[in-house]
């Protein structure tokens, strides 16, 4: 009977799992469909199966190679590439958006939620122009 309980709990786990990273892909197309960055959108991530969400999408390049990137976004601070860090950078944990200057804004879950942050400032110095859609989100600094 535990074996059969541990097992219901482990498929749900993971149906939410798929859930999160399928509204988190979802809410992400939303931020880039509103941003312009004054060029090409050529996405790199380091989550992997967010590339491959965006790999299924027509509307979106991506690349394998941060270097190619136009756009990273970013999950963990360790996979950031050195050559990299002067890209636009949209981050997956709001501490990282404390950790790297050069990001621009976060998607995090708090209280069961998704939360959006965009900072302004740092927008307009990575000459990032954002749509009136996304006004709720823009914060002029890191909370």
């Amino acid at each position: 009977m535990k074996t059969v309980f541990f097992s219901l709990i482990f498929i749900v786990t993971l149906q939410a799992f798929d859930a999160s990273n399928g509204l988190k892909q979802q809410i992400l197309e939303k931020i880039l469909t509103n941003i312009s960055l004054n060029k090409e959108l050529i996405i790199w991530s380091d989550n992997k199966e967010l590339i491959e969400e965006f790999d299924k999408k027509d509307s979106f390049t991506t690349t394998a190679d941060c270097k190619d990137a136009t756009l990273l976004i970013l999950e963990n601070k360790k996979n950031l590439d050195k050559t990299c860090h002067e890209k636009a950078i949209f981050v997956l944990d709001y501490a990282l958006l404390k950790e790297i200057p050069q990001s621009f804004g976060a998607i995090f879950w708090k209280k069961g939620r998704p939360n959006i942050v965009i900072i302004a400032p740092r927008a307009k110095q990575s000459s990032i122009i954002i749509s009136e859609k996304l006004d709720d989100y823009l914060e002029e600094k890191i909370w």
